[in-house]
């Protein structure tokens, strides 16, 4: 299909089915129940960047940002920028290991229920098979259709494909490469490289009007066309049960291609019988629309909207860096924890090597994750929130970007979940002692009763006694332990 024919078969599937191109047609879509249950997933980002290794995922850009040390580094290691572009860098990356099977394998013991690739980032090098983009890793460097290998695996192994795009961002990503002598400005790169519009107010999400750059209001219509044309291919040639976008989406130039391409996903999705959802950020859509996510952060509170948080086991980039510094898996099992206490789920990221393989962090991460899920998993998968989400004096700081600190929970600090009568209280720094949970004071007229507490990682049943302050479980042996430890109290 060409994309004039795309773009009308777009408009007759809208047309025809049950979602309008209207927020309020798009309103009755249900979040899918898959989804809900799920609660962790994993987040993929693997390119180019891989190869050059170095400062983030973002070295596409700030290679051609003459402040920035990924420019010194790029030019003191490969040479300028006019004779050894980013697109240099694409024999380089060979994905000799990778292995779509051992990928998914390790995700499942992890206890992942569902996958999301990076199927295209803000450099515009697709990581997918398609019709559209000749700068993709089935064509070119790996040769190897990355992401439709790790669908198959998926479908295999039984966990749910999913598929991000960052395609819309590349309208501008790589316009500092236009302000000076770079392979950015060779005509035989158009297609890879993109516009690289020189937008200098590109992270307003309107764009103020000037009469210097007609282009700052946002994005031109050709480039609107090109990106919804590209996204219905990957939802026809992949049909991913959730896609994942990025920020720049929420311009105001995207609004109407964004109801749209709703409306085309929602009904593609009918006719093959399938639960999907969107996550988008900021306010990209309405809430009643698609999923909103908290990129590297968390809510304050229980959403009575169902969410998702995402973070990356690394510190400093999605992408693989030699030199992240990666955070424990302590911290990743209490981010889990905290964010399906609040009615949300949690994307875990990690950036593989450019060979295909995974640093010895992001194995460990993996692996801690599986251990613990594999005992205490109940009071995570299909659970629901619960009438309060945690107890106990220890903060956790709400908002985007929050996620790299630790939190300091001590031993009053507790997540709740809910699921068939019963509580699941998680104890986010258990001891060698009696745990107090205040939540289950006995108090007149409340009526929560509780029938019995067992250790969920042991099936040990525990003592308790309740008074008007609160509910003492009985200290035991089985308590010490470096992560987080759930009780499972049966109500009455």
């Amino acid at each position: 299909m060409t994309k004039e024919e795309y773009l009308k078969e777009i408009e007759k599937v809208v047309e025809n089915g049950k979602f309008s191109a209207d927020w309020g047609s798009l309103s009755a879509h249900e979040t899918p129940k898959w989804f809900k249950n799920a609660k962790f997933g994993i987040f993929i980002h693997y390119g180019i960047y891989s190869v050059p290794g170095y400062g983030n995922e973002w070295y596409s850009r700030n290679m051609y940002n003459r402040e920035s040390r990924e420019f010194k580094h790029h030019v003191e290691t490969y040479g300028p920028q006019d004779k050894f572009g980013y697109k240099d860098f694409i024999p380089m990356f060979k994905a000799e290991k990778f292995d779509a099977h051992k990928w998914i394998e390790t995700f499942k013991k992890a206890g992942a229920k569902y996958v999301v690739p990076v199927m295209e980032h803000h450099d515009g090098f697709a990581m997918y098979d398609t019709e559209f983009n000749k700068w993709n890793a089935a064509n070119m460097g790996p040769k190897k259709n990355i992401a439709g290998e790790l669908k198959k695996e998926c479908e295999k192994q039984g966990l749910t494909f999913c598929g991000s795009s960052h395609r819309a961002e590349h309208y501008f990503f790589m316009n500092l490469g236009r302000e000076f002598d770079s392979d950015v400005n060779d005509e035989k790169y158009s297609d890879f490289y993109g516009p690289a519009v020189l937008c200098p107010e590109w992270q307003n999400e309107q764009f103020t009007a000037s009469t210097e750059n007609p282009d700052s209001k946002g994005a031109s219509k050709e480039w609107l066309d090109d990106w919804i044309v590209r996204t219905a291919e990957i939802i026809d040639r992949y049909q991913p049960s959730m896609l994942y976008f990025d920020w720049w989406i929420q311009n105001i130039s995207f609004k109407p291609y964004l109801k749209k391409l709703a409306a085309y996903y929602y009904n593609r999705a009918a006719q093959w019988g399938k639960e999907v959802t969107i996550c988008y950020k900021h306010h990209a859509f309405p809430p009643d629309v698609a999923t909103f996510d908290m990129e590297r952060g968390a809510l304050n509170d229980i959403s009575p909207r169902y969410w998702q948080t995402d973070t990356a086991i690394g510190n400093r980039s999605w992408g693989y860096i030699k030199d992240n510094e990666y955070k424990s898996g302590y911290k990743l099992v209490c981010d889990l924890i905290d964010a399906v206490s609040k009615n949300g789920n949690f994307l875990l990221n990690l950036g593989p090597k450019p060979d295909g393989t995974f640093t010895q962090e992001d194995e460990r991460a993996l692996s801690d994750m599986g251990q613990w899920l594999s005992v205490n998993g109940e009071g995570i998968y299909e659970t629901s929130y619960w009438s309060q989400y945690k107890e106990g004096d220890s903060v956790i700081a709400s908002g985007s970007f929050a996620d790299a600190g630790e939190v300091q929970y001590t031993a009053s600090d507790f997540r709740f979940t809910y699921k068939g009568g019963y509580v699941y209280a998680y104890w986010m720094r258990p001891a060698v002692q009696d745990a107090k949970i205040k939540a289950f004071r006995t108090e007149k007229m409340r009526g929560l009763l509780v029938d019995k507490v067992t250790l969920l990682s042991t099936g040990e049943e525990l003592s308790f006694e309740r008074n008007g302050e609160e509910m003492t479980i009985k200290a035991s042996e089985s308590f010490k332990s470096d992560m987080p430890l759930c009780f499972k109290i049966k109500l009455m």
